[in-house]
């Protein structure tokens, strides 16, 4: 990157902090919802409010970061995630309040990870940016890992754990992710010229190979969540142990993090386009073998291989994005992505379970990974940025 190594620190605790109080927040709000005898038919509801806002502002958000710079919006990002925590501990005791709290951190989360994005995305040279967006996923990845640690922490061994300290626990990392801000600095005045300011999505998704890496990404993603999903629903069906379906996920994780951590070398010797190929048939081939009535050794390696792969895909396709949009776009580009990962969240894993209905939790990762291979194929098209 080129910028300090001060705020290269700042900006990957930044990114690990916003993403561990997300984390922490979103399961504690479904626990206090279950304590104040929510249906579970309404989870969907509360949960789906925090999507709400990203899906209706995200591309603003991005016009406004290559507008006014990644500073301020991360700010914002970190006051809303500060009153997140305010209003999940004042008005959580009230179903309209953890929705309304829902809503604010899903409105906060947005404004610090496009800005964030968006400042690596300016930050970071050209033959860098591979490693630039891994390390800085890798941080984020941390963050998510650490997250429900605090739910650990103050639940102990109660099936519901007493989200009060968490709420307020969360103030005080929100505090403190308001205060690393001070240490980052835009990227304003290395943009590129004023005609960009009226670059809008149409022009954006005239960019060669920008709509198949949206594609690419938005698909890796819902892989992801429907892995996170049916594992242990498959343990379920199989009667496999519990703790054998948390070691399979705590391994897909791990190796996720391996792999963007070593994402910027992986792909000076591979190439990115053959590195995404790769790693996406081997998220599918991951998939495959899991979904196999295989022993366990080899569901384990099965898992591992999952992993690794897919957590590639999130970072070369962020890369991606940075180098085809022009300097002055870059914060609508990192945007339309988040749009296109959200819309995909929602839409894919539905699809994909009524294709797969009555084939059991082995038929969805399945079609899940032929998604992948058929993605993988379509990524060949490409255009290579660098080799």
């Amino acid at each position: 990157m080129r910028f300090a190594h001060r705020q290269v620190w700042a900006l990957l605790g930044h990114a690990a902090l916003a993403q561990l109080i997300t984390f922490v927040l979103r399961p504690a709000t479904t626990y206090r919802a279950l304590e104040l005898g929510v249906p579970a038919s309404w989870l969907g509801v509360l949960s789906g409010s925090f999507a709400l806002v990203p899906l209706v502002l995200a591309l603003p958000a991005g016009h406004i970061v290559d507008r006014l710079g990644e500073r301020r919006v991360m700010f914002a990002g970190s006051l809303l995630m500060c009153a997140a925590g305010i209003v999940l501990l004042t008005l959580g005791h009230t179903v309209p309040g953890l929705v309304a709290g829902s809503i604010v951190l899903g409105t906060a989360h947005l404004g610090a990870i496009v800005g964030q994005q968006a400042l690596v995305a300016n930050s970071a040279t050209s033959g860098r940016m591979d490693s630039a967006f891994g390390y800085y996923t890798f941080a984020a990845s941390l963050g998510q890992a650490a997250g429900p640690l605090m739910i650990v922490a103050f639940g102990g061994s109660q099936a519901i754990p007493n989200t009060t300290p968490i709420f307020a626990g969360s103030i005080a990392i929100a505090v403190a992710l308001f205060a690393i801000t001070f240490a980052i600095e835009s990227t304003r005045t290395e943009r590129g010229p004023a005609a960009t300011e009226n670059i809008g999505v149409r022009q954006l998704l005239r960019i060669p190979g920008l709509a198949g890496a949206l594609l690419t990404a938005c698909t890796v993603l819902a892989a992801v969540d429907i892995s996170l999903v049916y594992l242990p629903a498959l343990g379920a069906e199989r009667g496999i142990a519990s703790s054998l379906i948390g070691t399979l996920l705590v391994l897909r994780a791990a190796s996720s993090m391996a792999s963007r951590f070593f994402l910027g070398r992986l792909s000076e010797v591979l190439g990115r386009r053959r590195l995404l190929i790769l790693s996406i048939f081997a998220a599918s081939a991951g998939l495959v073998a899991a979904a196999a009535p295989v022993p366990v050794w080899l569901l384990l390696v099965a898992v591992t291989v999952a992993g690794f792969g897919l957590g590639v895909g999130q970072p070369l396709t962020m890369s991606w994005l940075a180098e085809s949009a022009p300097p002055g776009a870059r914060g609508r580009a990192m945007s339309l992505r988040l749009t296109g990962n959200r819309a995909g969240q929602v839409i894919i894993p539905g699809t994909i379970g009524l294709v797969a209905a009555g084939l059991g939790s082995a038929g969805v990762l399945w079609v899940t990974a032929g998604g992948l291979a058929l993605t993988g194929l379509l990524a060949r098209n490409l255009p290579v940025n660098r080799s």
